[in-house]
Formats: structure tokens, C-alpha cells, sequence
């Protein structure tokens, strides 16, 4: 008989790391063929911009999926229960309620930390950290890189940690390689145009190399978010850099694609994240990645070798590993090569599923162990 396992996560839409990461698991024909699978969505935001706000329907959904998920665990009784919580924010209580419940009816437990972020939070608020307490008191803890967990050490004891970093599904290349550069160089920002992505550190960095006379273009692909249209638009023509920058909206699966071929090296200047999918979709297609050293980052670039790691908000250092791969392109498309590679070593989907299989079942059998 297959272990029963109650996955509670987060799924499209709205689309970010944590809910394509919720995606790949619930089609995973893996996964599903190792154990019996059941499923809750538990996130009722349809936008990124919605997510971690509070309002009445949201609290009404909530206590309709506590509700769900109490008859779940009841009805079919699970050996294991994941879990993506939330790491800072209000969403922590609610977390604190459905996992409170779930031990109460003795569920072994597995948190899967998508998000950063509890530290900060709690050394902010004292509530928080009672919450923390007894939201990892008797759980396990998947992180993403080994980079993120101080965020959690004072709660989880690192025994009970499991390291699980992201993958994505491979794409039919058709026998693409990547041997030439564009003309001009051309950079390629992709996510929501969120502040902290580093959006606009990416266009003071672009000022500078113009301001330098240097030739490039920079493609900005997403949806609008905490930067408007109407504030990017201003900053472009206050640094004067109009012939630079291309926004180029929302991009898609074919669409999405070609903005990859189309483009020289990927620049992702975020200031806090804790994985970064995109680093993994431009090292696919031979991209030579520029980011930040936050989270779990330094463990998907290797720094000099497949890209280069610059400091949150460093926006001199970020125009400097702009440039050096302008005036080095041959060195820029081995890097690019060596990302590809190490994509293909460490960060596919199917890696990444034979990795969750792997975590899981060491904790069923812990479990049945007691």
C-alpha cells in the first residue's frame, strides 16, 4: 500500500517560485506513482499584488479550508502532511491555527520553506516569536539552500532540516547552442517589476554604462507591480536612458522563450530572495547570470564561473559585471556553457522530484520508525 501524504501548498495563480514549484509537484507522474497524493490550495490571491494582504474574504476562505482540511486528514489519514507556510507577516497565525490542528490530530508534519524572512520578523515582534515556537515544534524542515538556514536556526534544529534546492522542467532545445552574442549586447531582466527585484538598481546601472558611452540594450519582461508603469517610464527619462530600455510586458511559454534566445546574459539584482527560478531557466539556455548574494543565490551561481554575484543595491559593481561582459563575450558564452551544465547536473525537475521522493519517504519511515 502507498504512503498517504496530504500536500496543503500553493498552486497558480497567481504565478511565483513557491506556487510553480507547488505546480511541478502535483503533475509529477513521480511523485504521484510513489504515494497516494491528495491536495489543498490553500491561497485564495489571484495576483502576486494580493498576496500578504488581508481582507474579509480571505478570512472567510481560510476558515473554509481549515474546515477542508480537518475532513481530509480525517477522511483519508494521512502518514505525512506537507506544508508551505508563509515566513513573516499575518499569514504566520494562519499557519499557526492549521498546523496547531493538524498536530493536535497527531500529523506528522513537513514544512517546505519557499520564503525568508523569520529572523527579521521575528526580532520585530514578540508575538511572532511565540508563533515560530510552536509553529516548527515537532515538524521537519525542507530549505531550499544551505545558505537560508540561520533564517530558522533559532527554531529548528539542524538535524531536522533537509536541503531540497528548486528544479525546472527541461526544455526541447531542437540542438540550440548558444555561439554569438547580439549587437548590441542585449540584457534580459525577467520576474514582476518588484522594487526588490532590483528593478531599479537595474536601471541606475544602466545609466552608468550609458552615461559611459557604452552600446547595450536591456529588455525588462513582467508584470507590473510595487514599480508602476508610470514611475518606470519616469526614471527612464531622468537617467536618460529611452534608447536602452525596452519593458516588453508579460511573456509566456513560447513568448518567454524567445526573450531567452534573444537575449545575451540575464540581470536579476534581487534584494531578497530565496531561490531565484529564472537563474535556472536562463542557465538552461546558456546565459551567463548576474544576481545578488541573497539567500539562497550562491547556491545556483557560481560566482566567476557560470555568472557573477554582486552585493543587494550595489549598483556600481552590477554596471562593472554589465560591462566586463560586454568587452568579454567569448568569456561570457562560457560561462553561459558551464551554467547550462550545471543546470543539467543539479537543477532539473526530474533531479528535483527523485530529491522530494527521496525526503519524503526518509521522513514517512522515521515516522513508522517511532
Amino acid at each position: 500500500m502507498k504512503p498517504k501524504i496530504l500536500f496543503i501548498m500553493h498552486m497558480p495563480p497567481p504565478v511565483h517560485g513557491a506556487a510553480m514549484m507547488g505546480k511541478y509537484i502535483h503533475d509529477s507522474e513521480l511523485i504521484n506513482e510513489k504515494f497516494e497524493c491528495h491536495y489543498i490550495n490553500p491561497s485564495l490571491s489571484n495576483s502576486v499584488a494580493n498576496v500578504g494582504k488581508v481582507s474579509i474574504g480571505k478570512i472567510v476562505f481560510m476558515i473554509k479550508n481549515i474546515i477542508n482540511i480537518i475532513s481530509k486528514v480525517k477522511n483519508i489519514k494521512p502518514d505525512l502532511c506537507y506544508y508551505t507556510p508563509t515566513a513573516d507577516g499575518w499569514g504566520i497565525y494562519r499557519d499557526l491555527v492549521v498546523l496547531s490542528l493538524l498536530k493536535w490530530q497527531k500529523q506528522k508534519i513537513i514544512l517546505h520553506m519557499h520564503n525568508k524572512g523569520v529572523r527579521d520578523f521575528s526580532e520585530k515582534h514578540c508575538l511572532a516569536r511565540w508563533a515560530y515556537r510552536r509553529i516548527f515544534k515537532n515538524t521537519h524542515v525542507i530549505l531550499l539552500a544551505k545558505e537560508l538556514y540561520p533564517d530558522i536556526q533559532e527554531y529548528v534544529l539542524e538535524k531536522n532540516i533537509y536541503y531540497c534546492p528548486n528544479g525546472m522542467p527541461q526544455t526541447n532545445l531542437d540542438g540550440y547552442e548558444r555561439t554569438s552574442v547580439h549587437s548590441p549586447y542585449t540584457f534580459l531582466f525577467l520576474s514582476n517589476m518588484i522594487e526588490a527585484k532590483g528593478v531599479v538598481d537595474l536601471l541606475k546601472a544602466c545609466a552608468i554604462l550609458s552615461k559611459n558611452g557604452i552600446k547595450f540594450t536591456c529588455n525588462f519582461v513582467g508584470r507590473w507591480s510595487t514599480v508602476s508603469e508610470e514611475r518606470f517610464d519616469k526614471l527612464i527619462k531622468v537617467f536618460g536612458i529611452e534608447d536602452k530600455i525596452n519593458y516588453l510586458g508579460a511573456k509566456y511559454d513560447k513568448e518567454k522563450i524567445r526573450e531567452f534566445i534573444h537575449s545575451d546574459a540575464l540581470v536579476f539584482p534581487s534584494h531578497s530572495e530565496t531561490f531565484g527560478l529564472v537563474l535556472l531557466e536562463a542557465m538552461e539556455y546558456e546565459m551567463p547570470c548576474i544576481s545578488t548574494r541573497v539567500g539562497g543565490i550562491p547556491s545556483v551561481v557560481n560566482d566567476y564561473d557560470t555568472g557573477f554575484l554582486v552585493q543587494s543595491k550595489d549598483t556600481k559593481a552590477l554596471a562593472d559585471k554589465m560591462l566586463w561582459l560586454i568587452e568579454h563575450q567569448e568569456k561570457g558564452l562560457l560561462m553561459g556553457k558551464k551554467g547550462r551544465n550545471r543546470f543539467l547536473e543539479n537543477f532539473t525537475l526530474d533531479i528535483f522530484e527523485h530529491r522530494m521522493i527521496d525526503i519524503l519517504s526518509a521522513v514517512i519511515k522515521a515516522k513508522n520508525n517511532n
